[in-house]
C-alpha cells in the first residue's frame, strides 16, 4: 500500500536557521528554498519578512480565485496584478489590522460589477482570506484597463 499525501489537503513546509539572528531558510516539498528574516537590528534584512510572506500569500489567493471565477464568467482577462498594502496594529501581537488590494486588471470585457460579485466571495473560497475575516478589514481597488 502506498502512502500518498494529497497537496491540497495536508501542507508541509520547514524553516531552519541560517545565522546568529533571525534568518530563515524555508522550504516546502520540491520548491526552491525562499529566504525568511528581520528587520535591522533583530535581523538583517536578508529576505522576506514572515508578513511579507502573508500578504503575498492572501495576494495569491485572492489572484487565483477571482481569476477562477472571471473566466467561469466568460470574461477574458490578458493582464493581472495585486498590489497589497497592509497597516499594522499598534499593539502586540502587531499583526495587520487593514490591509488593501488593489487589483490591476486588463480586459476587454471585464467590469466592477464583476469584480465586486467575485470579491464578495472571497471569504468562502479564498482559504487565506477565510482566516482573516474576524480580525482583519480587507478592502479592494479596482483599476480596470478596457483593451
Amino acid at each position: 500500500m502506498t502512502d500518498k499525501i494529497d497537496k491540497s489537503k495536508v501542507l508541509r513546509t520547514s524553516i531552519g536557521l541560517m545565522n546568529d539572528k533571525l534568518h530563515f531558510k524555508g522550504l516546502t516539498d520540491g520548491r526552491d528554498p525562499i529566504s525568511i528574516d528581520y528587520i535591522p537590528p533583530l535581523g538583517d534584512d536578508l529576505g522576506y519578512t514572515s508578513l511579507e510572506l502573508f500578504l503575498l500569500s492572501l495576494s495569491s489567493c485572492v489572484g487565483s480565485a477571482m481569476l477562477i471565477f472571471l473566466r467561469r464568467m466568460n470574461r477574458t482577462v490578458s493582464a493581472f496584478d495585486i498590489s497589497a498594502v497592509g497597516v499594522r496594529k499598534e499593539v502586540h501581537p502587531t499583526g495587520f489590522n487593514d490591509i488593501t488590494l488593489e487589483l490591476n486588471i486588463v480586459s476587454g470585457d471585464v467590469t466592477e460589477a464583476d469584480l465586486n460579485k467575485v470579491t464578495g466571495m472571497m471569504d468562502s473560497y479564498c482559504p487565506v482570506s477565510s482566516m482573516l475575516k474576524a480580525d482583519v478589514k480587507i478592502s479592494y481597488r479596482f483599476n480596470i484597463v478596457k483593451q
